[in-house]
């Protein structure tokens, strides 16, 4: 039985290595040459906040209907397939290597230049509703949905169940980025190689996989003595 702290482990761990193309954050970072930083977090923020909590509860309601074995296909197949996701959708070696205006990278909704990103028509025209909090809030509550990050919460809840963990461990990675995003994203997107993010966060995923079917067919984790062994120096420290 998993404890709450590696709950919340896995939950942060998970979240932080597929966020790389997810088109939320590429929103962020658009509209946040446009707008305050911290209102723009703030809105995606609440709007995450929101989704993850309904995403838990779907989650929960899979666990119930479903048989142990069979979630933990799920969870494996999941994994595998966002593997996958993000090693087609990383950028050639040649396009990471170029510097050019305008940052454009793949995301789950296409090819995304930061510097086009606006608010649409009807949002636009409210911008000014504190201080763009409202209408930011609206465009990434529609542009969240779909996104890796859905599927990787209803993952984890379909695995531990409805648990607060789950979600305070992907707050913990989604904002502190989203605030990273925002503030240095744009500025310092010549310099990024995102093939490497991309493909670092497929091979993580791809361990993911393999590892919850080494679980399901030989009982044997070796994720979850990484995390045994993290909790329990993290536990003495504290």
């Amino acid at each position: 039985m998993s404890t709450y702290l590696e709950i919340l482990v896995v939950a942060l761990i998970a979240q932080l290595a597929v966020l790389p193309g997810e088109k939320v954050q590429f929103i962020i970072a658009g509209l946040s040459t446009r707008y305050d930083p911290i209102v723009v977090v703030a809105a995606a923020g609440s709007a995450f906040a929101g989704w993850t909590a309904l995403e838990i509860l779907f989650g929960r309601a899979l666990q119930a209907v479903l048989p142990p074995i069979a979630l933990n296909a799920v969870t494996a197949s999941l994994f595998l397939i966002f593997a996958i996701l993000l090693y087609r959708s990383a950028p050639s070696g040649e396009s990471s290597k170029d510097t050019p205006n305008a940052a454009t990278a793949e995301t789950d909704g296409g090819l995304a230049a930061l510097e086009m990103v606006s608010l649409p028509g009807p949002l636009d025209r409210v911008s000014g509703s504190f201080g763009g909090f409202f209408p930011i809030f609206i465009l990434m509550v529609t542009g969240e949905f779909g996104d890796k990050t859905q599927l990787v919460t209803i993952g984890l809840a379909v695995q531990y169940g409805a648990t607060s963990a789950i979600w305070i461990g992907e707050m913990l990675a989604i904002i502190p980025i989203s605030l990273a995003n925002a503030y240095l994203f744009h500025s310092f997107s010549g310099r990024l190689n995102m093939r490497t993010a991309y493909l670092g966060s497929a091979l993580l995923f791809a361990f993911f996989g393999i590892d919850s079917m080494m679980a399901i067919l030989f009982d044997f984790s070796v994720w979850e003595i990484i995390i045994g062994e993290i909790t329990t120096i993290v536990t003495a420290a504290i």
